[in-house]
């Protein structure tokens, strides 16, 4: 459970919580559109989450107790030269950092250059280690132009420009019947875009294990709250909030390693196997607060679940 403070905000005391671990974010590219109004929050020491699902409810986030912070984003260019001003105020991070390569699809019309983002990939790297940056390939998208044996030539020619610069890959499945706003706008910008059988993501997944075990730096792989499991293959189920990685970069800290070290690495979330419950159940997240919004991406991805319809470059 999120520790429960009295939050000095414009309106006054109020009610919040003051989370060990937050996310920034699922619902929003907060490195790339958001960074200036995450440090000014983080400098007044608190932000407001608004549910948005009951945008009546609104929950006062501090960061007083934060320890870490879980950046997400395909483009985390613009938050580089805040991580010292970060780390200076005790708090650690690591990053899931998302490279696909749909160029000739279109279907991220808004991210940066292929080029671009990998040399934010390997910058990134450098500058906190490879261990904190996770090269996520998500989502894996099959199509009429894009059959299976393409996208791995992809995904292997960036696991050979990558593979120095992290340690983990982890890819996910396209779930197209989950997100009806999603679906839409995928079949609206790539109408043969489909979800892959169960015999075509195990080949896909027993292919790319062989491509990685030629890399010049082999990663682990993981799936992410997929249906699948691919563990006799050596690909494990992820924890993007993962209680192991956390507990690592925060050894030091007594209430981390009490709500957060997870043992074995087949248990998921955080201690004795707790998970995120607010998350899908597939998902083995250990606890944390997102303090993203949606709406606010202007990435504009045609899958994206989170985001405002898809536009065009």
């Amino acid at each position: 459970m999120h520790a429960k403070v009295t939050i000095l905000t414009r309106a006054g005391g109020q009610a919040g919580i003051a989370p060990l671990v937050i996310s920034a974010s699922r619902a929003t590219d907060l490195p790339a559109f958001h960074a200036d109004w995450f440090m000014d929050r983080l400098r007044r020491g608190y932000c407001v989450w608004v549910n948005p699902f009951n945008r009546k409810q609104k929950i006062p986030v501090s960061f007083e107790k934060c320890r870490l912070i879980v950046f997400w984003s395909k483009n985390p260019a613009p938050i580089i030269p805040h991580l010292d001003e970060i780390a200076a105020r005790g708090i650690s991070f690591y990053f899931q950092f998302s490279l696909n390569d749909y160029v000739r699809e279109g279907l991220e019309p808004h991210v940066p250059s292929l080029t671009r983002r990998i040399e934010t990939f390997r910058r990134l790297s450098e500058k906190i280690g490879r261990e904190r940056v996770i090269w996520r390939f998500d989502p894996v998208l099959t199509a009429g132009t894009l059959p299976p044996d393409e996208l791995l030539r992809r995904i292997d020619a960036l696991g050979r420009r990558l593979g120095a610069h992290t340690t983990k890959l982890v890819f996910s499945f396209v779930d197209i019947a989950a997100y009806a706003r999603a679906a839409a706008n995928l079949a609206r910008v790539c109408p043969s875009a489909r979800e892959a059988a169960p015999e075509e993501r195990l080949r896909f997944a027993r292919q790319l294990a062989v491509l990685n075990k030629n890399w010049q730096f082999p990663l682990a792989l993981a799936t992410c709250a997929g249906r699948d499991d691919f563990t006799r293959l050596g690909i494990e189920k992820n924890r993007c909030i993962d209680g192991e990685l956390i507990s690592k970069l925060c050894r030091e800290d007594k209430e981390i390693l009490r709500e957060y070290d997870a043992g074995p690495a087949s248990r998921p979330g955080g201690k004795d196997g707790r998970k995120d419950k607010g998350q899908r159940a597939a998902c083995g997240c250990a606890l944390s607060k997102d303090i993203g919004f949606y709406n606010s991406c202007r990435h504009f991805c045609a899958y994206c679940y989170a985001g405002h319809a898809f536009r065009a470059r």
